[in-house]
C-alpha cells in the first residue's frame, strides 16, 4: 500500500509541470525536504518507510543510523532504484537495495558501530511518488560503543543540523513512547533551528510497548508538553514482525486496530497513525505548492504581457501576401533610415550607455585621432636643422650666399605639407569603416529578412566606397592647392623679419599657458613594485607644464608632479595576463622619470582611452618617440655636421618661418578636413539613404524574394504563438489549483518554552499542582471532585498515564523492563495555563 495521500497530490503537481514544460520552463516547486530526527532504535526508519509506502531500509544492528541516507523521490513511469555511487546501474528490486545500502555503510564506516557524515545518497523513481526528498537520519546517542569516537554525540548533532537547519525542511522529531518526552533530544535540536514551532511535528512512536495501565493521552492531546503542531502517535512494526516479512499494508491494519481498540486513543484514532501522519505532510507538501502559486502566476502574467503585442502582430500573419511584403519593405527602409540619421547626428530616446555611437566615435576621429596623427609626423628637431642647412647651401652652390634665401624656406615647406596627405588619406579611411560598422549596426533589425539585410549593406556600402574615392581625391586636392602656392602674406605668418624673435615670444606664451588644465581623469600607476603595493589607481592632472596625480578626484592630497621638460611617450604591449592598455613616459636624457623608475607605466581601460590620452599629451608638447630606420647613420652625419655662426642665424630664421607657416597649414587642414569629409561622404550617405535607397532596391531584382523571411524568423514567430496560448492555458490551469485545493491554516501559537532555547535550561512542564503530583506517579488525572487514583510507575516518565480503570489489575509489559530517564515533578506553585 502506498501512500494515497501523495499519490492525490500527484495529479495536482502533473498539471503544473505540463503547464510549464509546455511553454519550455522548469516547474520550480522545491517542495521541502522532509527530515526524521531521533534517538537510537526510536522507529525514524520505519516512520520514513511508511510515509514511502515501501519496505527497503535495512533493520537490527542500527546500520543506517552510522550515515546519513539521503533519499530522493522522483515522479517517473517505471519503479527502479539507484545509488550515486553506483551510477548507470538501476535496481528494480528493493531487497538488493537494502543490502547495497548496508555494503555502502561498512564499505565507508567499517563493520564495528563506526560513523560517517558523509551521506549515502538514493533515488527511487517512481510513479506513486512526487518529487521530495527524505532524510534518515543518525540516531542521537550519548555513549559510544565499538570503533565509535569519544565525542560521538556532538558529532551526530552536528551531522543532523546540517540537514535541518534548512528553512525548506520539514522535521519530524521521533521520540519513543516508553522514554522522557521532557528530556527528548530531537525536540531540543528541532527547538535550536525551529523556535517558533512553524516545521516541527512531533511523532510518538511505540505506543503499544508502554507499561499496561499508562498511556501518553494528555501528551497526544497537546495537553501536556506542548508543541504548535502537536503529536501523532504511530505504532509501527516490531523487529519480530519484519523478520517474518509482514508488508506495510498488514503493518497499517495492525495499527489501525490498536488505536479503535485501546481505551485511552479510541476517540482521538482518526488523529492517530501512519496515515494522519501523510496527510499532515501532504497537507503541508500542498501548502507549500499553493505558497508558490502567487509568484508562479506573476511570472506567467508577466511573459503574457510581454508577448501580447507581438502575438498580435503574427496572428493573421500571412508569410506570402504580396501587400504585406510591399508594406513592410517600406517600413523597413524607413526605419533603417532613421536608425542611421540618429546613430550619426544623435538623438535624446534610446541612448547607448554602453558604448560610443557611429556620430560620437566620428567625432572623435575629427578632433583627436586626426590631430593626433598630424603632430605624429613632426620630424625630429635636429633633422629639420640639418635639412635646413643643407637646402641653404646647394641654393648657393658654390658661392658664398649673403641673405638667408626664400627658396630654402618654400623646399622645407613643401617637403612639411606634401607629408600631411597621409594623416588625411587616414582619416578618411577610419571616417569609412565607422559608417561601414553604423550600417552593420542599423541593419541588424532586419535580420528577420536576410536577403534585404544583405542587399541592403551592399547598396549602402558600395555607395560609401564610391564616395571614398572622391574624398580622397577632394583631400589630395587640398594638400595640392597648399601646395600650388605659398602665401607669405598671411596675417598670422610672422615674417623674415620678425622671425628672430620667435623663440623669446613662444618662451612667453609657454609660460602664459603653464597653469592651463588640458586633461583629468583616472589612470594606473602599472609599474609599482609588489612590495609597494603593486598597481594603483590615481588621479591624474595634465597641464602644459606639468603631469600631477592625487589620491582621488576632490585633488586634496598630491602624491607627484612631473615636469613635462624632456618627457616623451611610447607604447608598451599589452601583457597576456593583463586586460588593461598600457603606454609609458620616459626621460630622451635616460633620467629617472619616477623615483627610481626610468619610465612611468600607465594603465587604461581601453585603447580609444590610450590613444586619447596620448593626443592630450602632444598638446602639452611630449611627442611619441620616433624609431628611424637609418638611426645609426643619421647620428654620425649629424654629430659630423658643423655649421658656421651666419649659417646657424641663417637656419634658426627658417626653422621659425617654417613652424609659422605650417602652424598655418596645419589649421586650415585641421579646419577643412572635417567640412569635406561631412559633405563628401556622411551628408552624402544619409540623402542616398533616404532619397535612392527604396528604388535601388526595387531596381535589384524580385521584391518578393527580398521579403522571405528566414526559417527563424518563421520559428520566432511559431514560437512566440504557441507559447502565448500555453501562457494563457498554463495561468488557467493554475487558477483551478487554486480553487480546488484548500490551504491548512497554521495552528496558533502554544508555549513550548518547556522544550528550552539554545543553550537554556529546561522549563518544567505547565500543569496544575494536582495534575504535576498524578502525572509524576504515571496517572492521568481524575476527574474534578473524584477521589484519585492509587499511583502506578510507568515508563513513560513525568507523562505516564494510567489506563481508564484506576484499578486494572498488572499484565506482564510487552517490552523488556527499561529504566527511563526521569525528571522531578513541577514545582506546586506553578499554575496551568488556562
Amino acid at each position: 500500500m502506498g501512500n494515497r495521500g501523495m499519490e492525490d497530490l500527484i495529479p495536482l503537481v502533473n498539471k503544473l509541470q505540463d503547464a510549464f514544460s509546455s511553454i519550455g520552463q522548469a516547474c520550480n516547486l522545491d517542495l521541502p525536504q522532509i527530515a526524521v530526527v531521533g534517538g537510537q532504535s526510536a522507529g525514524k526508519s520505519s516512520v520514513l518507510e511508511n510515509f514511502v509506502g515501501r519496505d527497503f531500509l535495512p533493520r537490527g544492528s542500527g546500520i543506517v543510523t552510522r550515515r546519513p541516507l539521503v533519499l530522493q523521490l522522483i515522479s517517473a513511469t517505471a519503479e527502479w532504484a539507484e545509488f550515486l555511487h553506483c551510477k548507470g546501474k538501476k535496481f528494480t528490486d528493493f531487497d538488493e537495495v537494502r543490502q547495497e545500502i548496508e555494503a555502502e555503510t561498512d564499505r565507508v564506516t567499517g563493520a564495528n558501530k563506526g560513523i560517517s557524515p558523509v551521506p549515502i545518497n538514493l533515488r527511487v523513481y517512481s510513479p506513486h511518488v512526487l518529487n521530495l526528498t527524505l532524510i534518515d537520519l543518525p540516531g542521537i546517542t550519548k555513549v559510544p560503543v565499538g570503533d565509535q569516537p569519544v565525542d560521538i554525540e556532538q558529532q551526530i548533532r552536528d551531522m543532523i543540523m546540517q540537514f535541518i537547519t534548512r528553512e525548506s525542511c520539514l522535521i519530524l522529531a521521533v521520540t519513543p513512547a516508553n522514554s522522557d518526552l521532557a528530556n527528548s533530544d530531537a525536540l531540543k535540536l528541532a527547538k535550536d533551528v525551529d523556535p517558533q514551532g512553524l516545521r516541527t511535528i512531533g511523532v510518538i512512536t511505540k505506543l503499544d510497548l508502554m507499561d499496561e495501565g499508562t498511556d501518553a493521552r494528555e501528551i497526544l492531546e497537546n495537553k501536556l508538553l506542548p508543541l504548535r503542531r502537536g503529536y501523532i502517535g504511530v505504532v509501527n512494526r516490531s523487529q519480530k514482525d519484519i523478520d517474518g516479512r509482514k508488508d506495510i499494508k498488514a503493518a497499517l491494519e495492525a495499527e489501525r486496530k490498536f488505536f479503535l481498540s485501546h481505551s485511552s486513543y479510541r476517540h482521538m484514532a482518526e488523529k492517530m497513525g501512519t496515515p494522519r501522519l501523510q496527510r499532515v505532510l501532504n497537507e503541508q507538501l500542498t501548502n507549500h505548492i499553493r505558497d508558490t502559486l502567487p509568484s508562479f502566476r506573476s511570472k506567467l502574467q508577466s511573459q503574457l504581457l510581454d508577448l501580447d503585442k507581438e502575438a498580435e502582430e503574427y496572428r493573421g500573419y500571412r508569410p506570402d501576401d504580396p501587400s504585406r511584403k510591399t508594406k513592410q519593405l517600406l517600413q523597413m527602409v524607413q526605419q533603417f533610415s532613421v536608425d542611421f540619421e540618429k546613430r550619426i547626428e544623435g538623438s535624446g530616446d534610446q541612448v547607448d550607455t554602453v558604448e560610443l555611437s557611429g556620430g560620437a566615435k566620428i567625432n572623435r576621429i575629427f578632433h583627436e585621432r586626426f590631430p593626433f596623427e598630424l603632430v605624429k609626423m613632426e620630424c625630429d628637431e635636429k633633422e629639420m636643422r640639418r635639412e635646413i642647412s643643407y637646402a641653404i647651401k646647394n641654393i648657393h652652390g658654390i658661392r658664398t650666399g649673403l641673405f638667408t634665401p626664400d627658396m630654402a624656406f618654400e623646399a622645407i615647406v613643401k617637403k612639411q605639407v606634401i607629408k600631411l596627405k597621409g594623416p588625411c588619406v587616414k582619416c578618411v579611411d577610419m571616417v569609412i569603416q565607422e559608417l561601414i560598422n553604423t550600417v552593420r549596426q542599423c541593419s541588424n533589425k532586419l535580420e528577420c529578412f536576410p536577403m534585404l539585410r544583405e542587399e541592403t549593406e551592399r547598396i549602402v556600402t558600395s555607395h560609401i566606397r564610391d564616395r571614398e574615392s572622391r574624398a580622397k581625391d577632394q583631400v589630395l586636392l587640398l594638400i595640392d592647392i597648399q601646395l600650388s602656392y605659398i602665401n607669405t602674406n598671411h596675417e598670422d605668418f610672422i615674417g623674415f623679419a620678425n622671425a628672430q624673435q620667435r623663440s623669446s615670444q613662444t618662451n612667453k606664451s609657454q609660460s602664459s599657458a603653464g597653469n592651463q588644465v588640458i586633461r583629468k581623469g583616472w589612470l594606473t600607476i602599472n609599474n609599482i613594485s609588489i612590495m609597494k603595493g603593486g598597481a594603483k589607481e590615481y588621479w591624474f592632472v595634465l597641464t602644459a607644464e606639468s603631469f600631477s596625480w592625487f589620491k582621488d578626484d576632490e585633488e586634496k592630497e598630491k602624491k607627484y608632479m612631473l615636469p613635462l621638460d624632456n618627457l616623451k611617450v611610447r607604447d608598451v604591449e599589452k601583457s597576456f595576463m593583463s586586460s588593461k592598455h598600457i603606454f609609458c613616459i620616459f626621460n630622451t636624457e635616460s633620467r629617472n622619470v619616477y623615483k627610481d623608475n626610468r619610465t612611468l607605466e600607465l594603465a587604461c581601460d581601453s585603447q580609444e582611452d590610450v590613444e586619447s590620452w596620448k593626443s592630450s599629451l602632444l598638446r602639452a608638447g611630449v611627442y611619441p618617440e620616433k624609431v628611424m630606420a637609418v638611426e645609426s647613420e643619421t647620428t654620425t652625419a649629424a654629430d659630423n655636421f658643423s655649421m658656421d655662426p651666419q649659417l646657424e642665424r641663417k637656419v634658426e630664421t627658417i626653422r621659425n618661418l617654417v613652424d609659422s607657416y605650417m602652424a598655418i597649414v596645419n589649421k586650415c587642414i585641421r579646419d577643412l578636413m572635417p567640412k569635406t569629409i561631412m559633405h563628401l561622404m556622411i551628408n552624402n550617405v544619409k540623402d542616398f539613404i533616404n532619397a535612392e535607397l527604396l528604388a535601388q532596391l526595387y531596381s535589384a531584382g524580385d521584391q518578393n524574394a527580398l521579403m522571405d523571411e528566414s526559417q527563424e524568423q518563421a520559428q520566432r514567430r511559431d514560437e512566440v504563438l504557441k507559447t502565448h496560448q500555453a501562457l494563457k492555458e498554463a495561468l488557467a490551469i493554475i487558477g483551478d489549483i487554486s480553487t480546488t485545493t484548500i490551504t491548512v491554516p497554521m495552528p496558533p501559537p502554544v508555549d513550548s518554552s518547556w522544550v528550552g532555547g539554545p543553550g537554556g535550561p529546561r522549563r518544567s512542564p505547565p500543569s496544575s499542582p494536582t495534575a504535576s503530583r498524578r502525572m509524576s506517579s504515571g496517572q492521568r488525572p481524575s476527574p474534578r471532585g473524584a477521589p484519585p487514583p492509587p499511583n502506578r510507575p510507568g515508563p513513560l516518565g513525568p507523562f505516564n498515564n494510567s489506563a481508564d480503570s484506576p484499578q486494572a489489575p498488572s499484565r506482564p509489559n510487552r517490552a523488556p523492563p527499561s529504566i527511563p530517564s526521569r525528571r522531578p515533578p513541577p514545582s506546586p506553585t506553578r499554575q496551568a495555563p488556562p
